[in-house]
């Protein structure tokens, strides 16, 4: 256990270039944990490191990327933490302050890392971290979704978009969901209603009290006037490329009544990992992912990313 296998990006990276580097095994140190990966999932997050952000001057490299991953702890340092024990790790500046899951052994904050109490297979609970922690934030803490709501989930063909439809039809809420691409519109068909979104869905949906929107800026008014009065909405993805809205004026562009918030995925915690764990786990959920790939096909699985080849969360199983 001299050297492992990981991503390491220096530049700019497309899927087509991606390799795996045989470098030392990270050495433990007080407040830090040495957690044998078994399985990451992939996300947007990483793709936009790799096709841009890495060259930020906040982002440390080299880096091995991934904000997230599922393993066993092999070495707890100073932590409460017993070797062997099944862990969650996430955000917090993984795979950017520091390096991430694209690895067999990744060395993580105490803080960054969650017990897990769960018989789902390694792949499985590989695709639940960011995914479904970001999904049960927006939905509960910034929504306060209920059974009585109904929710627009809008870029519903995302992991994200996924898991945020498993949660809330688990839940009993009626669900209206979007996508821009016709041959996609089966993948949602779990949804009480679909349709194609052409940029505008103001007058096209009613009833509308909670909107999950994953576009982000580029059709955020949009969402906002398509709302109930009293309406919430929540922007937590940015799948239309466009990042902040220039010009957006609260008091012209939100409509009377209805409020705007966002979830930002940073802080985990341990009740919140265990809350949504023990609502998979009584509502009989399999966690939703599209492909799982070996982690010695790790190229194949970015180049499948960066081409949108798969429906739903990419998951790499590390061996």
């Amino acid at each position: 256990m001299e050297t492992m296998r990981a991503v390491v990006l220096r530049q700019v990276t497309e899927g087509k270039d991606i390799v795996l580097s045989e470098i030392p095994v990270p050495r433990v140190y007080p407040g830090w944990v040495l957690v044998k990966v078994k399985a990451f999932g992939m996300n947007h997050s990483e793709q936009i490191l790799r096709l841009s952000e890495i060259n930020a001057s906040y982002i440390q490299k080299p880096i091995i990327p991934g904000i997230e991953c599922v393993g066993e702890i092999i070495d707890p340092s100073d932590s409460d933490l017993p070797i062997g024990q099944k862990v969650f790790a996430l955000m917090g500046g993984m795979g950017r302050s520091f390096n991430g899951s694209y690895a067999e052994y990744a060395l993580l904050p105490r803080r960054n890392v969650f017990t897990v109490d769960s018989d789902l297979p390694w792949e499985a609970l590989g695709a639940i971290p960011e995914t479904y922690f970001t999904a049960w934030g927006s939905l509960f803490e910034c929504l306060h979704l209920t059974e009585e709501d109904t929710l627009l989930i809008r870029g519903a063909t995302c992991a994200l978009g996924y898991a945020s439809l498993q949660i809330a039809k688990a839940l009993g809420s009626k669900v209206i969901a979007t996508t821009h691409r016709e041959n996609k519109l089966s993948f949602i068909s779990e949804a009480d209603e679909t349709l194609i979104d052409d940029g505008k869905l103001t007058g096209k949906v009613h009833g509308v009290t909670k909107a999950l929107d994953l576009i982000g800026p580029r059709n955020l008014k949009d969402t906002l006037t398509a709302m109930e009065t009293g309406g919430i909405v929540c922007q937590t993805g940015i799948l239309g490329g466009v990042y902040a809205l220039n010009g957006f004026d609260p008091i012209k562009d939100i409509p009377n009544g209805v409020y705007l918030t966002g979830f930002y995925s940073n802080y985990p915690s341990q009740k919140t990992i265990d809350d949504i764990l023990s609502f998979i786990n009584t509502k009989n959920l399999i966690p939703t992912y599209g492909k799982v790939f070996d982690f010695v096909n790790i190229r194949d699985a970015i180049i499948a990313q960066d081409e949108r080849k798969i429906n739903g969360k990419i998951v790499v199983k590390v061996e």
